[in-house]
C-alpha cells in the first residue's frame, strides 16, 4: 500500500461494544494491509484509536459480503453479534445486503433492519443459528451438549451452559454479577488447555424476571468489556432452554453499555436467537498506518452518540 494513501474509518458501537470498521471490500489495495498488526496498534486505547475490536467489510467470491473481525490483540474472531450490525447498517446503506445475508468467518447470518430503539437509533437484527456442541468444549465429555453443569477446573459451583454461535460460549445463572469472579473467570481459562482448547467467552447473567436478564461478559482476546452481542445471545438462549425466560417471546437483555433484544425460538435440536440493536456511527475519519505507525483524523462527528446516552441514561432512570 502506497505511503501516502489515506482510507476511510468509522467509529461505531452496537450496545457500547466499540469498533474501528474499514470497508475493505470498497478498496481492494487493502487487502495487502496487515491487519493483525493494526488491530493491536489501534485498539490500544491509550496509544492508538481504542476499541473493543476492528471491523473489516469484505466480499467473498461468491458476491455476498461479510465481515472479517479482530479483536484487540490480533486475532480473529469467528463472530461478533454487536460488531455485525454495525457491518449491516454500512453494507444496507452502500447497497451491499441484496441478499440479505452476511458472512463472518464460515457461516451465513440473515440480517434485517428494524424499528428504531429510539429516535435516531439505527437499528438492526441478526438471526443466530446456535449449535450445542463445538470442538472447543473440551470439558463436554463425549461431545454431548452440556447444559447447567459443573466445570470443576474452573469454578465447583456454578452451572455453565455451552453454546457455540460461530464462537464458543459458556454462560452461568447468578443471583447477583460478581465482576471480579468474572475477570478471575476469564483469566482461568487461559490456564486450562484441555477444557478450554480454543479459549472461550464467559459470561454471568442474572434473569430479573420473565422478559429481563443482565449480561457481563469476559471476551476471549479482549477481557471484560461493556457490552458482547453474541454473549447477550448466548445468555438469553440458555434462559429460555432452562425456562428462566419465555421462549418465543422478545426479552430485554440489557448489559453496562445499554439493551438489546433477543428472540429465541426452539425446535428439537434446531435453536435459532434473533438479535436485534443498535448500529451507532460515532465519527468518520481518515488513517495511514506505515511499517507499524499508525496516523489518524476525525473528519465529522455524526452526533448520534449523544441520542444513544440520552437512551442509556433513561434505561437507568
Amino acid at each position: 500500500m502506497s505511503k501516502e494513501q489515506k482510507f476511510e474509518i468509522i467509529k461505531c458501537h452496537g450496545s457500547a461494544n466499540d469498533f474501528i470498521m474499514i470497508d475493505v471490500a470498497r478498496n481492494p489495495e487493502l487487502q495487502s494491509v496487515d491487519w493483525s498488526a493494526f488491530a493491536r496498534v489501534a485498539c490500544d486505547r491509550e496509544s492508538g484509536i481504542g476499541s473493543d475490536g476492528l471491523l473489516l467489510v469484505v466480499k467473498r467470491g461468491d458476491g455476498i459480503y461479510g465481515m472479517d473481525m479482530l479483536n484487540p490483540d490480533g486475532t480473529h474472531a469467528e463472530m461478533c453479534g454487536n460488531g455485525i450490525r454495525c457491518v449491516a447498517r454500512l453494507a444496507y446503506e452502500r447497497g451491499y445486503l441484496d441478499s440479505g445475508v452476511l458472512f463472518s468467518s464460515d457461516r451465513l447470518f440473515r440480517i434485517g433492519r428494524e424499528e428504531a430503539l429510539s429516535s435516531g437509533i439505527d437499528t438492526f437484527s441478526v438471526e443466530i443459528g446456535i449449535d450445542l456442541r463445538s470442538p472447543s468444549f473440551g470439558f463436554a465429555a463425549g461431545n454431548e451438549p452440556f447444559v447447567a453443569k459443573r466445570i470443576e477446573a474452573l469454578d465447583p459451583d456454578l452451572k455453565f451452559t455451552a453454546l457455540n454461535l460461530g464462537n464458543p460460549h459458556i454462560v452461568a445463572q447468578v443471583e447477583r454479577i460478581d465482576m471480579a469472579l468474572l475477570e478471575s473467570l476469564g483469566q482461568r481459562v487461559k490456564s486450562l488447555k484441555t477444557e478450554f482448547p480454543d479459549g472461550i467467552n464467559v459470561s454471568l447473567y442474572e434473569c430479573r424476571n420473565q422478559r429481563e436478564i443482565f449480561v457481563a461478559t469476559y471476551e476471549r482476546g479482549a477481557g471484560i468489556t461493556m457490552s458482547c452481542g453474541t454473549a447477550m445471545t448466548a445468555s438469553a438462549t440458555a434462559a429460555a432452554m432452562l425456562k428462566r425466560t419465555a421462549e418465543g417471546e422478545r426479552i430485554d437483555v440489557k448489559n453496562r453499555g445499554g439493551k438489546v433484544f433477543c428472540t429465541t425460538r426452539i425446535d428439537g435440536d434446531k435453536i435459532i436467537t434473533k438479535l436485534a440493536g443498535n448500529a451507532t456511527f460515532v465519527w468518520w475519519g481518515s488513517a495511514k498506518f506505515d511499517n507499524g505507525v499508525l496516523s489518524y483524523a476525525i473528519e465529522s462527528n455524526t452526533g448520534e452518540e449523544e441520542l444513544w446516552q440520552e437512551f442509556v441514561d433513561g434505561l437507568n432512570r
